[in-house]
């Protein structure tokens, strides 16, 4: 390195500005009585800068194009997710949409129903299924306080779905026509013959004590005959499906395993059933039980 001496490097700081001041009024000079030769020169000097910025614009274009591609997949990211969680929202919804439209249709099915000689009738929810091997039964959510009755029938707008077995202040037992327990008089439209259906706790239940039983063929249309005063007569049933092997067998109208809602009809005949036996009260509670059974009276009425 070349070392100046303190008294040469000040000498040359304060030359320095002078010199610089010096060499722009220098080339301002020129420009002015030369503009030709000042203009080829900034031409010239811009064509040498030219490739060199174009060298160096390149990279921060490559940059910018690649940070636009970067935000327009971000944006994308962000539309797929919002559009995810907008299907998601709208299948709930869809499926909120045919729950209400199976149980509307339902209902409308219930509403063509005019129970004909019904004193009072309610539309009940089912809220429970047996589904055991052994029993054939469903619960509704109405009882005594919405003025239903043991013995009553229930029935949906294709036919007869079963009877009242056991009831409760807020809910009730249905026996379904295929239990086991099941027995009701019934008849064969047409030929008006009397027969009994017996539930066995299969899908169809049989035809016992067939009249004529020569007489049966599948497709025969069954009602309730009214015989017995449990239920009144000409209620659908379903059609006959069988009629050799282990007997005639009853496909019903009702698809017993996909209830969701029934109408119970007061028909004015569940007095004639016999009632539940009641425990006989002690000696000394004889009058307590008596106005225990004053209060406890289902009230009646229609709706």
């Amino acid at each position: 390195m070349i070392r100046l001496s303190p008294q040469l490097r000040a000498g040359i700081q304060r030359s320095t500005l002078p010199a610089l001041i010096l060499l722009s009024a220098g080339i301002v000079l020129i420009g002015k009585t030369d503009q030709t030769m000042f203009e080829r020169f900034r031409t010239g000097l811009s064509d040498v800068a030219a490739p060199v910025l174009d060298i160096a614009a390149r990279p921060l274009g490559a940059i910018e194009a690649a940070l636009d591609r970067a935000r327009g997949l971000i944006g994308i990211y962000q539309e797929n997710r919002r559009l995810e969680q907008d299907n998601a929202r709208l299948l709930q919804w869809q499926q909120v949409a045919l729950k209400l439209t199976a149980e509307n249709r339902q209902l409308q099915g219930l509403l063509k129903v005019v129970p004909d000689r019904a004193v009072s009738y309610v539309t009940a929810r089912v809220i429970a299924n047996s589904g055991g091997a052994y029993v054939r039964t469903v619960m509704v959510n109405a009882g005594t306080e919405g003025g239903l009755a043991r013995g009553q029938a229930a029935i949906t707008g294709d036919g007869l779905v079963g009877r009242l077995t056991e009831v409760g202040s807020r809910a009730a037992r249905v026996l379904l026509i295929t239990d086991l327990n099941s027995r009701i008089p019934v008849k064969i439209e047409g030929s008006h013959t009397s027969a009994v259906l017996a539930g066995d706790n299969s899908e169809r239940p049989r035809l016992l004590y067939v009249g004529t039983p020569e007489t049966l063929k599948i497709g025969d249309r069954i009602l309730t005959s009214g015989e017995g005063g449990v239920f009144p007569p000409d209620l659908p049933v379903g059609v006959v499906s069988a009629v050799g092997g282990s007997g005639p067998r009853v496909e019903p109208y009702v698809e017993l395993s996909q209830l969701s809602y029934v109408m119970v009809v007061d028909y004015g005949l569940s007095g004639s059933l016999p009632q539940p036996i009641q425990p006989m009260p002690r000696p000394g509670k004889r009058a307590k039980v008596a106005s225990n059974e004053e209060t406890q009276a289902p009230p009646r009425g229609t709706r």
